[in-house]
């Protein structure tokens, strides 16, 4: 089952039916080329994430990238990228509720330093943090670390062991050697041991049947993108996923969602700015590249209904597009909610103005229709 013990300071385990965070907002999560473009700098970043701590949202989760989506093109701007870890570590300082995520591409990195680095990064917070944690699929940034991307599947193999030995450096009191396929390790031992006491908890995004199973099997919340624009489709879906958690794993798991928000004071403002940003001034480069690598590492043929559907939605940000007035999104939103979604991480052209407009406009909404409580910020 899901552990929860020594987890009371953290808002991934509220009792709201849906929660909601922020997510990229340490890089661009929209190819688009608007010159209001988000900018991951240190300052908005900062900005965003206290806005969505004092509005009461649950998470505050990065995007994991080394390098961008488009070769010989330094100067493009997927390439900005601020480093998950060290922005977790001074958001945990500025903030006083949202969980504070990080996220890891775990063959880039030994699991002896994310141990640590999460450790230290749940005593800043209080016991606030989480870890999302990735296979990877990006090769050119695997080709930039000089190692191996792994055949799909394997992937998968590799990010279980890898798991397994974070949690083991999480909890077990004292050293012990480890000897498998991947890992050779004699009296590893991490000092301090996260403040939550089965260690941080862990997100999994996952597009495959392989990912998805991964997942179910060892996170405790399941990041994913539902095939279709019905909420029938996606109740299905979201239903199967945790079905496959609790009776092959006997395990309870929450699902999270992404969403694109475009929310302003009429429903032709909002749909007249998706049009602008995402198809008449499209980086259209930037998404055919994103596109084909994406269909090559994941196993998703080129001219499919399936990476079609993933183009449409890359091409707005990052997830189903929530576009409308606050109270559209708000219905939106609890429709989602009924689908069985336990949380939706959200992106914006403009991170700073959509918190603002969330959390005056949609969220009170939120508590009217019983989905969240009333938020009051926590004394430190």
């Amino acid at each position: 089952m899901t552990i929860t013990a020594g987890r009371a300071n953290n808002p991934l385990f509220n009792g709201n039916k849906l929660k909601l965070g922020t997510f990229c907002s340490n890089t661009i999560a929209n190819m688009t080329l608007v010159p209001e473009q988000w900018h991951p700098t240190w300052e908005n970043m900062l900005a965003a994430a206290r806005l969505a701590d004092e509005g009461g949202l649950e998470a505050v989760v990065p995007i994991a990238r080394w390098k961008g989506y488009l070769d010989n093109r330094p100067e493009h701007p997927s390439h900005e990228v601020l480093d998950v870890f060290t922005a977790a570590a001074a958001i945990a300082q500025a903030t006083k509720y949202s969980c504070v995520f990080s996220t890891s591409h775990a063959p880039t990195m030994h699991p002896i330093v994310v141990a640590k680095q999460c450790a230290t990064i749940d005593a800043i917070s209080n016991g606030r943090s989480a870890l999302n944690i990735v296979g990877g699929w990006n090769r050119r940034e695997f080709e930039m670390f000089g190692i191996e991307l792994m055949e799909h599947d394997r992937r998968y193999v590799y990010l279980a062991d890898w798991l397994k030995i974070l949690r083991k450096l999480w909890t077990d009191p004292g050293e012990f050697d480890y000897d498998s396929e991947f890992f050779h390790m004699k009296g590893a031992i991490s000092q301090p041991h996260p403040r939550q006491a089965a260690g941080v908890p862990i997100m999994n995004a996952a597009l495959s049947p392989v990912g998805i199973r991964f997942s179910a099997q060892h996170s405790d919340i399941g990041l994913i993108t539902p095939f279709g624009n019905s909420m029938a489709e996606w109740k299905t879906q979201v239903a199967a996923y945790k079905r496959t958690a609790r009776e092959e794993f006997g395990r309870e798991i929450q699902i999270w969602t992404t969403a694109s928000v475009v929310q302003r004071d009429t429903q032709k403002e909002a749909e007249d700015y998706l049009r602008r940003y995402s198809e008449r001034m499209l980086d259209t480069e930037a998404l055919d590249s994103l596109m084909h690598t994406i269909s090559i590492e994941n196993n998703i043929p080129i001219g499919s209904e399936r990476l079609a559907f993933q183009r449409s939605r890359m091409a707005i940000g990052a997830g189903y597009p929530l576009v409308g007035t606050g109270e559209h999104i708000a219905k939106e939103l609890t429709a989602i909610s009924e689908t069985g979604i336990d949380g939706v991480i959200m992106t914006w052209v403009n991170y700073v103005d959509g918190v603002k407009r969330l959390v005056s406009e949609v969220i009170p909404l939120l508590e009217q229709a019983g989905l969240r409580k009333p938020f009051a910020v926590r004394a430190v």
